[in-house]
């Protein structure tokens, strides 16, 4: 599958672009501007989750949604010294920051830094540790606290790795954040689809790019209340399982490029699931199956707890590696994602119920 030049584009620019958890303005500002030819009107709250609006006088109202924000640091203390101690921003992996890259948002713009590790000569191999979030340490070149807050860089600063959008072997993007702005990308194409193919859909649907997922699915319980919507359709990643070290009796048995995946859970409305698997089927679109525990740990969550229950459903696009700065998604399951959640909007009718009795 090839993307079209201008999505992919879109895409890598998109993924480049730094969207740590509670500072994804600047995300959602490409986001806005990518889809706006292909909506009718836009809205954003005052956290900043940003929604395209087509068929905004329609009463019956649908959501497809994805979340904006990428996991990343904060400043957490400078030492005399110039070396900086952290705290983590969402599920931050530590154990993979020794030698990382890291953009610090400063005062005065970005400063550039590194997560240091002591060398292997002179590290106690018969006493080898893990890296451990309390021994990190970002060195930014200055040499005393004083030459670091100079810079811009103060308690509080927010950080990302310093990693960019790569492809392999002409069918996977590898990129840091990938988890979800791959969401938020394949959302923003379903509506330029629609537009493209000028699909008149008898709702209103709203294309909704939520913040804060990480920290605990914030942006979408905001943003849901607001909405109030009737349906929602989410997306989100989920674990590949074939690289070593997964357990598929306990991570299921999921690959990428085999298709989008789609989840049975209590959170998940069963008539909606129905109707996507269906609508699978009968397009030929692949599709894999998952089972969710009590929860997704998706803002299908948020969704389907809101506003005295929203039906809601979850399609996940799969993933190797992910909060690395190495995530990786297969091209083909991107394109089936796009294309099951723009054949299941053409399937669901105004004021459609969706009642288990």
């Amino acid at each position: 599958m090839k993307l079209k030049k201008k999505s992919l584009d879109f895409f890598e620019k998109y993924l480049n672009n730094p969207s740590p958890t509670g500072f994804e303005s600047n995300g959602q500002k490409l986001w806005l501007d990518y889809i706006k030819p292909y909506i009718d009107e836009s809205i954003t709250d005052a956290y900043g989750s940003a929604v395209g609006v087509i068929n905004p006088d329609k009463k019956f109202k649908v959501v497809i949604e994805a979340h904006a924000d990428e996991i990343g640091w904060f400043v957490n203390y400078i030492d005399p010294n110039g070396y900086i101690y952290v705290v983590k921003n969402g599920g931050s992996d530590h154990q993979i920051a020794p030698s990382m890259r890291v953009n610090i948002f400063g005062d005065k713009g970005v400063v550039k830094g590194v997560f240091g590790w002591p060398a292997i000569h002179v590290r106690d191999r018969l006493k080898e540790e893990t890296p451990d979030l309390k021994k990190l340490t970002i060195d930014v070149g200055a040499g005393s606290d004083k030459e670091v807050e100079e810079m811009g860089v103060h308690v509080g600063s927010v950080i990302t790795f310093d990693e960019n959008m790569d492809t392999l072997n002409d069918q996977y993007i590898i990129a840091r954040a990938l988890d979800n702005r791959a969401g938020g990308f394949m959302i923003a194409e379903v509506a330029r689809k629609l537009h493209e193919s000028k699909t008149k859909l008898p709702f209103c649907l709203y294309v909704v790019n939520s913040v804060q997922e990480e920290i605990g699915l914030r942006g979408a319980e905001m943003i849901a209340e607001r909405l109030n919507p009737d349906v929602a359709i989410i997306t989100d990643v989920c674990h590949d399982t074939q690289s070593p070290m997964y357990n598929k009796k306990e991570s299921g048995d999921l690959a990428c490029g085999k298709g989008p995946v789609i989840s049975r859970g209590a959170s998940v409305h069963n008539v909606l699931c129905d109707k996507i698997i269906s609508t699978a089927q009968k397009k030929k679109i692949p599709f894999q199956r998952m089972a969710a525990s009590r929860w997704t740990g998706t803002d299908t969550d948020a969704f389907a707890y809101s506003n005295m229950g929203v039906p809601s459903a979850l399609i996940s696009l799969p993933l190797k590696y992910m909060h690395t700065t190495v995530e990786m998604v297969h091209m083909d399951d991107i394109q089936g994602v796009i294309d099951l959640i723009f054949n299941t909007l053409k399937e669901i009718k105004s004021g459609e119920k969706f009642s288990y009795l």
